[in-house]
Formats: structure tokens, C-alpha cells, sequence
């Protein structure tokens, strides 16, 4: 018999920022590196002869939990990647819900109804992960193994394992972030002992480290964005209005000029204007960040955020910097940045890594 532990991968940036992942690349958030360290403490004292993992680095990087206190590697293995969405990766929720809900909706419900063009079906996932799970459950007879993939992949293998069709599927939600199921494979049959458990996350050393105003869930509504010419009417409006929301005087010819040499992107809540976000002219420098007071604590403003961090990556940066009244602190403190230094008018410079850190040695993140 082999006893085999699946587990859901940590806290990553798509799921903070709302951004479809998929197969693209992404780190973990600070939250992420914390449930890695929680899970770390659930699984002292539990043998474990092998770690296989998503090759993917947000996968690979929660694996380490398991692998690390006990010397072994984590091996990587393409066919336990999310399922491939094809042109919605790197896209937003509110995008797709924008462009075509009835598909996202049978992204997440109808199962069997879902395609995209360039993806492969949930049938084509299911089937490459199942192979997998069952030759490494065979080859480790007598063992218990660790398996790390990703919420869509388990959703279908642990429902597969339960007797669901993929109809069915839809019904059944997906675990949390560093979720644990446990697995019996016997004679070429598995049973499921339990699945989707998050008790890690509910201990008292555990919540008392989500106290610090950052969002308890990864379900926030999902904003769309449009990149905005310098001249356009919006840009000047949003501008104008995120000055005046500081109290500084806003001058339109020198907005435009400056503007030119920025990405200015406008967010939006289906069809209602949210907010704005201007990034440049160096990599990851953010000159505007924004969003209206109806939109305010609502788990969208680190949205904003998201895009500036995909946007410096695309360009080569390696930090996310901007300045920020003293207010405006814990925001940011929230979203990962450090204060490195003041800034003009009394602000603070704020800035955040969005290096991937190097899993042979670990990132510190206490």
C-alpha cells in the first residue's frame, strides 16, 4: 500500500492579484511563505520517502515544506501542472468575466462545457495527472509520498477519486491554498481517507499573523483594465481626481507631457471606472496609484499593484517602487513593500522585491 499526501500549492501572485495563472510562472505572496511555513509545522514528525511536484515554481516553492527538513529533493513533473487556459493566461478575472462569463462561469461549474481557444480540456488535464498519480503510487509500494499540484488539477483528481464524472465535478469547490488530502492506493485502487484540510491554517500562531489588514480570502470581485493614451479624456479626469485626493494641484499640460513617457492604465469594475494606475518611465516605478472611494477596501487596490508587477517583469525590473503619504502605510506594508527612505512632501519611498527567490537555500521571509 502507498500513502500518498496531495496538497494544494501556497498563496501565489495570480491569486492575490486576480490574474488567471494557469501554466505561466508566478512566486508565492508573503501570505504564500507564511502557509509554507505553516504547513512545514504540520508535517513534523510525518515520514515521507519522496516529494514530487508541479514543475511550476509556486508549486516547487510550497514543496519545500515538505522536502527541505528532511534532506530530500523535490522533483518536478510537468504532467501535475494547472490545467492550460489557453488564451485567458495572465488575462484578469474581471477581464473574462467582462469578455465572456458564460465561460467563465463553466470554467468553474460546467466542467465539461469549457473551452478556450489554445487550451486543453479539463478531460485532457484530468487525464495526464491521473496517469501520473497512478504510476507513482505503484512505484512506491510500501511508502508515503508527497504530491504538490494546483487547485484546478486536484479539484478534478480528488472528484475522479470519489467517484464524481466530470459533470459532476463542477459542484464540488476546490481546497484552499496549502490544502491537504490524504490518499490510500492499494491494488491498483485509491481511497481517499480525507480531502481539502486547512488545519494548519487555523492554529493560533497561524491567525495571529493575519492580523495585519491583508484580505482573508483570495476571492475579491476582479477589476479589468485599458491602457489609456496620454491625451485621453479618462486619464486626465482619474488624474485629476487622484491628485486633488492627496491634496496636490493637479496641472494637465504637465500630467499629459509626464504621461507620455508612463503606461496609464484605467481600471474598471465591469463597465464603472474604478480607479488608475500609472507605471513608469522606469521599470516598476508606480507615479499614480488610485482607485475611487466607492472602491476603497474592497481588495482591489492591490490589484492595481499586480499590474505593475507584471508590467516590470515584462521590462526586466526587479523591484516595484513608489512614494506614499504616512496613511498610506499599512496599505503597502500589506502588499509586501518596505519603506527604504523618505520622499518629497513628508512621503515615504516604498519598494517591493518581485524577484522569484532561489528555493536551494530558501528566502527569508520572517
Amino acid at each position: 500500500m502507498t500513502t500518498i499526501y496531495l496538497i494544494r500549492h501556497a498563496e501565489a501572485e495570480g491569486n492575490l492579484y486576480r490574474i488567471v495563472q494557469g501554466q505561466r510562472d508566478s512566486t508565492l505572496t508573503d501570505r504564500g511563505w507564511r502557509q509554507v511555513r505553516a504547513l512545514e509545522t504540520r508535517f513534523e514528525g510525518v515520514p515521507i520517502d519522496a516529494v514530487y511536484s508541479s514543475d511550476l515554481y509556486r508549486a516547487r516553492a510550497t514543496a519545500t515544506a515538505i522536502s527541505r527538513p528532511r534532506g530530500l529533493s523535490v522533483r518536478g513533473v510537468p504532467d501535475l501542472r494547472e490545467i492550460r487556459v489557453g488564451e485567458w493566461e495572465e488575462l484578469t478575472f474581471g477581464e473574462i468575466a467582462y469578455r465572456d462569463p458564460v465561460m467563465l462561469e463553466n470554467f468553474g461549474r460546467h466542467m465539461d462545457l469549457w473551452h478556450v481557444p489554445g487550451a486543453e480540456s479539463p478531460r485532457e488535464a484530468l487525464d495526464r495527472a491521473w496517469k501520473f498519480l497512478n504510476r507513482v503510487a505503484a512505484e512506491h509500494d510500501g511508502q508515503t509520498i508527497a504530491v504538490v499540484s494546483h487547485g484546478y488539477i486536484l479539484r478534478l483528481l480528488l472528484s475522479k477519486i470519489e467517484g464524481m464524472t466530470l459533470e459532476q465535478t463542477g459542484s464540488v469547490p476546490h481546497g484552499d491554498n496549502t490544502a491537504v488530502s490524504l490518499l490510500e492506493y492499494d491494488n491498483g485502487a485509491f481511497r481517499l481517507l480525507f480531502r481539502d484540510d486547512n488545519r494548519h491554517l487555523q492554529t493560533e500562531a497561524y491567525l495571529q499573523q493575519e492580523t495585519s489588514g491583508k484580505r482573508k480570502n483570495a476571492l475579491e470581485t476582479g477589476l479589468r483594465f485599458r491602457e489609456l493614451p496620454p491625451d485621453d479624456p479618462l486619464s486626465a479626469e482619474l488624474g485629476a481626481e487622484a491628485f486633488d485626493s492627496v491634496g496636490r494641484p493637479f496641472r494637465r499640460e504637465r500630467y499629459v507631457s509626464d504621461a507620455e513617457t508612463r503606461t496609464t492604465l484605467a481600471a474598471y469594475l465591469g463597465e464603472r471606472t474604478a480607479g488608475l494606475a500609472q507605471i513608469g518611465p522606469e521599470p516598476g516605478q508606480i507615479s499614480i496609484l488610485y482607485l475611487r472611494d466607492a472602491y476603497r477596501r474592497k481588495g482591489m487596490g492591490v490589484q492595481l499593484i499586480g499590474q505593475a508587477v507584471i508590467r516590470a517583469r515584462a521590462r526586466g525590473g526587479t523591484h516595484v517602487r513608489t512614494a506614499a503619504p504616512p496613511e498610506r502605510a499599512p496599505f503597502f506594508r500589506a502588499c509586501g513593500f518596505a519603506p527604504i527612505g523618505p520622499a518629497e512632501n513628508g512621503y515615504t519611498l516604498w519598494e517591493k522585491d518581485i524577484r522569484f527567490p532561489k528555493l536551494d537555500a530558501g528566502p527569508d521571509h520572517d
